[in-house]
């Protein structure tokens, strides 16, 4: 059996490890589009404050972990799927052929749409590449123009400031992480960012980027210009699938899966960031483009590509960021049901805050700031829709009793 994967992130790897348990004398080759071998972009941010090197980013400290395992991994990028001749079509001219493909590619930085976005000292932080020229763009009291406040834009937050750039973030929504966060959440993250000297403009975007002399002029979108040294767009990101246009690959937000992540095409797989798969709490087809979702949709999908029957159970979405120190979490359904209960604990002087949403008995949502101990006690109540009976009424005048909320559904359960 021929196993090919494209992608040598967490999803990847994971599953080349997994077919190799299931599948001892399989040939497995890894493709790795990037050129780095195996790391682990979430370890970005550590290397950014300096707190790693990039040894440390590596998703195995043995050099030699993958060559033992006889995993062939390829520096090559895939540009064509055919699926009629079973076969990977690489940058180079080379056409790789399979009999069980897994595409966990991940996720790609989305692009401004503006001018100047090709221009030196812009750059995204997204790839080792990335991370190693804005290390190198950055001196202390380098000006630092940041377009995004998303997952990514915050978690390099603490990077770049620790090497004394002069932090400007613009905020299209007005809302830091408005995509994880409810709106008073938003707003203790930005507080503190502005705390610590970091310049927040809500309401605005930039229009374009011009060189000045050494340095950017940075234009937004009110008409203000901004001095900078250096420019991050940090706008989101999206599924990198584009190589799998005309492939014949059912895609919608992601590639469509079934719960043994299968595509529709024959013997051709999906996890991880490009995955469309189903979500625990909708009950439909989402992509949840979170490393544990990732590692779990790759373990699911080599155990089926080896000859099992394992079935996904369904992602969550599930959120935690450090910002500067300060540490936000949501789970779930975190905004809620219309016509559902919610309460909310607010704690400003000490930075700590708490949503939980409900439906019927059942918690769909949680969000968190400052809460760190036990706090994976929400995302198992939400995960396993526990029936909270008389703990809901509980939960509702102290939100802060989750864990023994949880505590006493699992003796429940026994």
């Amino acid at each position: 059996m021929k196993h090919v994967i494209i992608g040598a992130g967490a999803a990847g790897m994971t599953a080349a490890e997994v077919l190799r348990k299931f599948d001892p004398n399989a040939s497995i080759t890894v493709l790795d589009g990037e050129g780095e071998g195996p790391y682990a972009r979430m370890a970005i941010p550590y290397l950014l404050s300096n707190q790693i090197d990039e040894t440390g980013t590596r998703l195995r400290r043995d050099p030699d972990h993958y060559r033992k395992l006889r995993i062939d991994i390829e520096k090559a990028r895939a540009t064509a799927l055919d699926a009629a001749g079973s076969a990977v079509r690489l940058a180079d001219g080379r056409v790789l052929p399979y009999d069980r493909l897994l595409i966990a590619t991940g996720s790609v930085p989305s692009r401004e749409k503006i001018e100047g976005i090709d221009l030196p000292g812009v750059h995204t932080c997204w790839t080792l590449a990335d991370a190693r020229a804005i290390i190198a763009s950055l001196s202390p009291g380098a000006r630092v123009v940041q377009m995004g406040a998303g997952f990514v834009g915050c978690i390099i937050i603490q990077g770049l400031v620790s090497r004394g750039a002069q932090l400007t973030i613009l905020v299209r929504s007005g809302r830091m992480v408005s995509r994880m966060m409810p709106p008073k959440a938003s707003e203790m993250i930005a507080a503190w960012c502005q705390s610590k000297g970091v310049r927040i403009m809500g309401k605005t975007q930039t229009a374009k980027v011009e060189r000045d002399g050494n340095a950017l002029k940075v234009t937004l979108t009110t008409g203000e210009v901004l001095p900078a040294d250096v420019y991050l767009s940090a706008v989101g990101v999206k599924p990198g699938i584009d190589f799998l246009a005309g492939s014949g690959i059912a895609i919608q937000a992601g590639i469509v899966v079934d719960e043994r992540m299968r595509s529709n095409l024959p013997g051709v797989y999906a996890a991880g960031d490009v995955a469309e798969a189903n979500d625990c709490l909708y009950g439909k087809p989402l992509v949840n483009a979170i490393q544990p979702n990732a590692v779990e949709q790759a373990r699911i999908a080599a155990i089926n590509m080896a000859g099992g029957e394992t079935d996904f159970v369904g992602s969550l979405a599930i959120n935690v960021l450090d910002t500067m120190g300060l540490v936000s979490c949501s789970f779930g359904q975190w905004e809620g049901e219309e016509g559902g209960e919610s309460v909310e604990l607010l704690d400003e002087a000490r930075n700590r805050y708490l949503s939980l949403k409900f439906k019927n008995d059942v918690l769909i949502g949680a969000t968190s700031i400052g809460w760190t101990e036990h706090i994976g006690a929400l995302r198992g109540l939400i995960q396993t829709r526990t029936r909270l009976g008389a703990w809901k009424d509980r939960l509702l005048a102290d939100p802060t009793s989750f864990m023994a909320a949880y505590l006493a559904s699992a003796q429940k359960a026994a």
